[in-house]
This record gives C-alpha cells, sequence and structure tokens, in this order.
C-alpha cells in the first residue's frame, strides 16, 4: 500500500508519476483522515489523473475534490479482485460519497443461528456472529410465507436452550410441546442427532435458495421408508408435507423453458437515486423479487451502480446462478458466469418485467420528493428523527393511523386519523361502521376499515401515506397487513402496529419489538397521533353507542315499528325527549293509537 499527501492540483501533479499504473484500489481522506470514498480501476494512475487534471462539471465531484488531502492506494492481481475489494471497503466503511444501500433495516432477513442445532428464524438485525443471513427480504409476507412451508416441511427447535454435546449426554433437558406437536424431532434429548438435523438444515438452505426437487426428494425416500416399516400415520404426514412443498412450488409463474438458475437485474436511475430490480428464478419459476434503494452521491453511470448491485444480491441472498440477464454491457464480470443481453423470447420478457418494476420504483420515489416540495415540512427535525428511529425509506410526511372501538362486541368501529407534515389534517380523517364482522372481532374490523379506506384511495388515485400506524398487537397489523396485500400495495408503504406500551412499536414478522426513546420527539408524535385516533374514535363510537341505546328501547315497545321509530328519531332525537313530550304532540306525529302505546309503555317502565 502506498500514501500521498496533497493540498492542490499542482501538488497533485508533484507526485502523479508515483501513482501505480497497475489495477486496484484508491482511497480517498479527508484533513480528518475520515475516508470519503472508495475506487476501482484498471490503471490507478490514468484514473485518479483524471480527478485532479480534467475539468469537472459536476458540482459533488468538485466537492469531492475540494476535500481530499490523502490518498491511498491498494494494487491487486486483476479487476475483478479490485472490484471484490472496492465493494467489501464500501460495505464496511460506508465512505459519504460512494454509491450507498439506504437504510434496509426495515426490511427483513431468514437467519440460520452459529449454534449446535441452529434455529431459523426471522430477523431485522444483522450482525457479526458467524450467522448465515438470508436477505434481506422487501417483501416481508413473502418471508412469513416462507417461514411457513418451512415449518411445516422440516422439524427444527425453536428453543434457545444451549444443546451442547455435554449437556444433551447430562440429560440436562426435556422435550416440550412442539415435540409432542411433531415439530421438532428432540434433539435435546438426543432423540435426533446433530447430523441427521443438519441434514435438515441442508434442506432449509436449498429451500430458500430455491431449489425445492431435492428437498422433496428426500421426503420422497422417507415416505417410502416410513411405508416399508408400516408406518402409516408418519407416511401419511410426510405425503402431507410433499403435497405442501408442490402447492408452494406451483404458486410461482413459469416464465422461461430453460431450467437452469437465472438472475435478471434492470435498473432505473437519475442524478440522485437509483433503483436496481432483482428477480432470482429457479427452474423456470420466479421463486425471489426485490428492489434495492441506492442513493447516488457522485455522478455515476449506469455500469457502475448495476455492478454494485450485482455484487450486493449475489452475496446476500447466496445466488450461484452461472447466467445473469441484464440490459447493458457491463465492464466488471464475475468469472465462470454469463452475462446475457435479450432482445427477444421468454428471457426478454423477465428482463422486460423486472425494468417495470424498477421504474415504478423511481416514478413513486419522484413523487414522494415533489411532495415534500408541496407541502414544506415546518419541523423537519422531528420527521426526520422518526425516519430514522423506524428506519423508514424516506420522511414520513404524510401518515395515517387506525383505530378500532366496540363494548362488548357492541356499536363495532373504526377511526382514521391522518397527519401530514406533522400536524392534523382533518380534512382527511375518516370513520367506519363495521359491516362484515359479527362480534368481537378486533382482527377482521381492522381488516375491513383498512381495505375500505385504500380502496377508495386508489380509486380516486389520491395518495398513499408513508408510513400506517395500527394501534393494536400483532393480530392487528397482520389484518391489516392482509387488506393490504389484498390491494397490492402492501410494499409501497411502511406499516407498524403500536402495542398497548406506547413504548413498543411491531413491524410484520418481526419476533421482537423496537423500543424508542420516550422522551424523543419523534415519540411525542407518535402519541399525539394515538390519543387523537382515540380522541376521535371515541367520540364517533359515544355517537353511535347513544344513538343505539335510544334505538334499542323503542325496539322493545310493541306497536312502534320501524317507520315510527325513524320519525321519532328524526324529530326528539333523544329517548328523554320523547319521554317528556305531551300526547297531543306526540298524536300529531305518529297517530293517536300510537301515541297512546308509547306513552303507556313509558309509563309502566317508569312504575
Amino acid at each position: 500500500m502506498t500514501s500521498a499527501y496533497i493540498m492542490e492540483k499542482e501538488q497533485f501533479k508533484e507526485i502523479q508519476s508515483s501513482i501505480p499504473q497497475e489495477p486496484g484500489i484508491y482511497q480517498y481522506f479527508d484533513g480528518k483522515g475520515t475516508l470519503l470514498y472508495v475506487g476501482k480501476a484498471k490503471n490507478l494512475r490514468k484514473r485518479v489523473s483524471s480527478y485532479f487534471l480534467s475539468f469537472q462539471e459536476n458540482q459533488k465531484t468538485i466537492e469531492l475534490v475540494e476535500k481530499i488531502k490523502d490518498i491511498q492506494f491498494t494494487i491487486v492481481d486483476s479487476e475483478h479482485d479490485a472490484f471484490i475489494l472496492e465493494n467489501e471497503l464500501i460495505k464496511n466503511y460506508q465512505p459519504k460519497y460512494n454509491i450507498n444501500l439506504k437504510d434496509d433495516k426495515t426490511y427483513p432477513y431468514i437467519i440460520i443461528k452459529n449454534e449446535s442445532f441452529p434455529r431459523v428464524y426471522i430477523t431485522r438485525r444483522k450482525i457479526k456472529d458467524g450467522s448465515t443471513y438470508i436477505g434481506p427480504f422487501t417483501h416481508p409476507l413473502a418471508v412469513r410465507e416462507l417461514m411457513n412451508h418451512i415449518k411445516q416441511t422440516i422439524p427444527l427447535r425453536t428453543c434457545t436452550l444451549p444443546l451442547t454435546k455435554k449437556n444433551i449426554e447430562l440429560g440436562k433437558f426435556k422435550v416440550c410441546l412442539e415435540y409432542h406437536l411433531g415439530n421438532c424431532l428432540g434433539p435435546c434429548q438426543n432423540f435426533q442427532s446433530e447430523t441427521a438435523y443438519n441434514e435438515s438444515i441442508e434442506q432449509v438452505q436449498n429451500l430458500l435458495k430455491g431449489n425445492i426437487k431435492p428437498v422433496i426428494k428426500t421426503l420422497q425416500s422417507k415416505m417410502q421408508e416410513e411405508a416399508a416399516n408400516m408406518q402409516f400415520e408418519k407416511a401419511d404426514l410426510t405425503k402431507r408435507k410433499i403435497e405442501e412443498l408442490e402447492t408452494y412450488q406451483t404458486k410461482s409463474v413459469v416464465y422461461t423453458k430453460h431450467q437452469h438458475p437465472i438472475d435478471v437485474f434492470s435498473i432505473a436511475h437519475n442524478d440522485d437515486q437509483a433503483y436496481v430490480s432483482y428477480l432470482m428464478v429457479q427452474e423456470g419459476r420466479i421463486i425471489q423479487t426485490h428492489i434495492l434503494p441506492l442513493t447516488v452521491p457522485l455522478e455515476e453511470n449506469k455500469e457502475t451502480i448495476l455492478s454494485f448491485a450485482i455484487h450486493y444480491f449475489r452475496t446476500n441472498l447466496s445466488s450461484d446462478a452461472k447466467e445473469i440477464i441484464l440490459p447493458i454491457e457491463l465492464e466488471d464480470k464475475l468469472p465462470g458466469v454469463k452475462y446475457t443481453i435479450p432482445l427477444q423470447g421468454d428471457k426478454e420478457q423477465l428482463l422486460a418485467l423486472s425494468q417495470k418494476n424498477a421504474d415504478y420504483a423511481l416514478k413513486d420515489w419522484e413523487y414522494k420528493q415533489k411532495l415534500v416540495q408541496v407541502n414544506p415540512i415546518k419541523d423537519n427535525s422531528i420527521l426526520q428523527e422518526l425516519k430514522e428511529q423506524l428506519h423508514l425509506g424516506d420522511i414520513p410526511v404524510h401518515i395515517e393511523c387506525f383505530d378500532n372501538s366496540n363494548i362488548q362486541g357492541a356499536f363495532p368501529v373504526s377511526a382514521m386519523v391522518c397527519f401530514k407534515n406533522g400536524q392534523p389534517s382533518k380534512s382527511d380523517y375518516r370513520k367506519f361502521n363495521i359491516k362484515t364482522v359479527v362480534g368481537i372481532n378486533d382482527f377482521a374490523s381492522m381488516k375491513e376499515s383498512v381495505f375500505r379506506r385504500y380502496k377508495s384511495v386508489l380509486a380516486k388515485q389520491q395518495a398513499i401515506p408513508q408510513l400506517i400506524i395500527i394501534d393494536g398487537g400483532k393480530g392487528q397489523l397482520n389484518a391489516a397487513i392482509e387488506a393490504l396485500t389484498e390491494l397490492g400495495i402492501q410494499q409501497k408503504v411502511t406499516t407498524v402496529g403500536l402495542a398497548k406500551n406506547l413504548e413498543e412499536i411491531f413491524f410484520v414478522g418481526d419476533k421482537d419489538s423496537l423500543k424508542l426513546n420516550w422522551q424523543s420527539d419523534a415519540q411525542r408524535l407518535i402519541r399525539n397521533i394515538r390519543d387523537e385516533v382515540h380522541r376521535f374514535g371515541i367520540q364517533f363510537h359515544r355517537s353511535k353507542r347513544s344513538k343505539g341505546a335510544l334505538e334499542n328501547s323503542l325496539d322493545q315497545i310493541e306497536g312502534i315499528g320501524p317507520k315510527t321509530k325513524d320519525l321519532l328519531l328524526i324529530y326528539f332525537k333523544s329517548v328523554q325527549k320523547i319521554k317528556e313530550a305531551k300526547l297531543e304532540l306526540l298524536s300529531e306525529i305518529i297517530g293517536p293509537s300510537k301515541a297512546q302505546i308509547l306513552k303507556a309503555a313509558f309509563e309502566k317502565r317508569q312504575d
């Protein structure tokens, strides 16, 4: 590694000849030693000189050059090695002027834990603990579905017991309910060996990569063995697992006759933002789709951005596909991988589908930026803090919050309040009489109100919020997600659940909650939003409850039908005023005979 200290272009000329002309990476530092930028080059001298000796039109590049006080070089054997090293340095140090992955903490990973008898579960925290992380996944519902199939077909432990060989031999543990339910094979009591358990983990890895055939083949062999041993109940259970996997497989749409694994990439970008769409294709089917948002601090071309994204996806999703479909030619290519730019046929259709997703993501981002500009935020710091605490992709300029209200299942209603730029937008408040739910069912009530709200929003082509808050636990949150999924917009908005404890926020698929600082401005804003939806919901529920009590009291009087009841409600508004009304007035409104019946009923109740 070599280093050169510079202050101005003239000083750079003095050290230019000392810069190697070999492949490698270069790092720019400021006067405080902070890493500003990492780049790769076929010829280090030629590439670095272009920053200092060529005319720069891009303001961001000019700003970078002005800050550079130190350059360091690392020579490598090949361009590919330079590419790998560049990506590792960017990932580890996240320099300010490099292409940066937008905060993806909202997105879940599937983790295979680094431990004896590894657990497999969903997490949003990626730490360097030796575990295998698959992801991140931008479709949390798809991850939950995948985990559901894993649970139903491959028995694994879910406990946190330290299953070391010594602990098992000493008999420290007893099997739990999961063992008796057939969800775990009891490694804690040595009912399942570590070798057999690791074979199950290998099946999980195959499923996560989309290789379903090896898993089905293993289960078929197991079923035949169980049938041969006359263990017909076990064989039937294994058969159902095979059917479950086959059903999961047929849900994927066949897009190509080619059976080998294929990765499909496309890109949409402007000067500041890029979106790369990725389709993972196995056995002719799309088994995973992802959109990667990237900030572009410097003027970067499509080739550089796409190369970065390809390396990111294939590393994090453990893809080993030997063919990559993409829209443009790349200089940086992975060894042993075929790069295809299709012009027709099923591969071109795959590329067109990927491009459609990338174009939509960029268009949606540009729309949200316009929304921020049209509605300037009076106190951007609070919304910025909320964005950071919830790990949102965009500042939540537009927030909507839902709450249910009922008393012992009677008069169920839902309320929705809307905040724009951190302030209540009362003209956008909505209230919902629950129509399709009978009895006490908060989950179904939440699903109905969320579905009705955004079905109307889509029909009127109105803006979808950046953040939806569901006042309730995981059940209500999952119900809301079901509604958004049916409408096809679950990926366009971040939806969180707000538990009874105001400090706890749940994301879809998360095992643990996110606890916010009680005294933070972002938490105060959430508290204000929840107080407002409570106030609005209780007010609506109270009015409906009062009306319901009035209607019920009149329903119990024989001879007073629905039409008569409606006349009384319209005129008097309350039970007390009907009771106080004189017989003559009642006779004028509903007739003498019914007036007599009504008066007699009230007098009887009073007695």
